[in-house]
């Protein structure tokens, strides 16, 4: 069986997959062009975010049996198409939840306490104690919109602070011992911090808009680990402007590719270099301008899930669940059962994990 990488992912993945019997090519500089002129011979695939999995691709992969997303989200696959063709999709939210809900967690902290801001500052010289008093975010209450791996990891890295956690999800009783499912009425009258760890989907695109916002009772802050089109920048801005969000940490931008990759690279595929970066950046849209300058705004490049041992988790995850779907365990000798993953609220065994998201 063979397996075609379309992104550079840790050396593990493709390791382990060799170990199991399978025959791994990468192109990583192909155009989805070229791509698709191969694709025919492949039963498999696994992507980052490179380019988008559409119906001419997925035509064009005649023998396609699964694709694997070294990531959590789809939205860049024709997911009901591909499952109409019976090509099964397997992402791995598991592999970075726990990365997520640490780097939200560091973004709340560093917005409470203006460590950003007062690091800037010093090392200008500038020694400003009271106006860089912090919040404290004990006795606070975090509201989470999206309660899957994401929602769950951060609501348990919260387990360690004097806080109320709720979560509002379409899905019903997705509630756990560290977070209490609401109502999103209820959620915008009580929470202090909004917290997204949603797909990107119909549903939540422009999610959180100048009426949504308007709908909290009380200021909130902001945050967003998950896709950046659920949030108008413009509204946000006008709420960060009126003093309606206090303060936001965005690891997502509604600026984004659909790949994910730099935010600055030209269009015409310019070096990149501090000054075509920097007419990059003036290109974009004058709300971006706001942000970059506003100091209680913290941004990341869509890093939230991007740690050393996310890379290895992610890879880990996609081999174990392409295996038990693709593969006879007793063709190898191995006991699927004994595999086991370590969920945000415990082990879970591998046959309980759904494979297809």
């Amino acid at each position: 069986m063979k397996i075609l990488h379309l992104d550079a992912n840790h050396p593990l993945l493709i390791k382990q997959l060799n170990d199991l019997g399978y025959t791994n090519h990468t192109d990583f500089t192909a155009s989805k062009l070229e791509i698709e002129a191969k694709i025919s011979e492949y039963d498999g695939v696994i992507i980052r975010s490179r380019f988008t999995i559409d119906k001419q691709f997925l035509d064009a992969a005649k023998h396609l049996k699964f694709i694997g997303r070294v990531g959590a989200g789809l939205e860049n696959i024709d997911c009901d198409y591909a499952q109409q063709k019976g090509v099964f999709l397997i992402s791995a939210p598991e592999g970075n939840r726990n990365a997520v809900g640490e780097h939200a967690l560091g973004m709340l902290l560093s917005l409470f306490n203006k460590l950003n801001k007062a690091d800037k500052e010093v090392k200008e010289g500038k020694w400003l104690r009271e106006a860089n008093r912090g919040v404290e975010l004990d006795g606070k209450t975090v509201g989470l919109i999206g309660y899957g791996n994401m929602g769950k990891a951060f609501a348990k890295k919260l387990r360690g602070f004097n806080v109320s956690v709720l979560c509002y999800d379409i899905k019903p009783n997705v509630a756990d011992k560290n977070a209490v499912q609401v109502s999103l009425q209820e959620l915008q009258e009580k929470a202090d911090v909004l917290s997204l760890h949603t797909p990107q989907t119909p549903l939540t695109l422009n999610l959180v808009n100048s009426k949504f916002i308007t709908g909290f009772k009380n200021p909130f802050w902001l945050l967003n680990t998950a896709r950046g089109k659920s949030v108008v920048t413009q509204d946000l801005v006008n709420a960060l402007k009126s003093g309606k969000i206090l303060g936001a940490g965005l690891d997502v931008l509604e600026y984004e590719k659909a790949s994910f990759e730099n935010l600055f690279k030209p269009s015409n595929q310019e070096a990149n270099n501090a000054e075509n970066n920097t007419n990059a950046i003036k290109n974009l849209p004058e709300a971006f301008q706001y942000l970059i300058h506003a100091e209680n705004v913290l941004l990341t490049p869509h890093v939230a899930g991007w740690t050393v041992e996310s890379n290895i988790k992610l890879a880990e995850t996609i081999v174990l669940s392409i295996e038990p779907r693709v593969c006879l365990p007793s063709q190898f000798g191995l006991r699927l059962q004994e595999f086991v993953f370590q969920r945000a609220d415990g082990p879970e065994p591998l046959s309980e994990l759904p494979l297809i998201w």
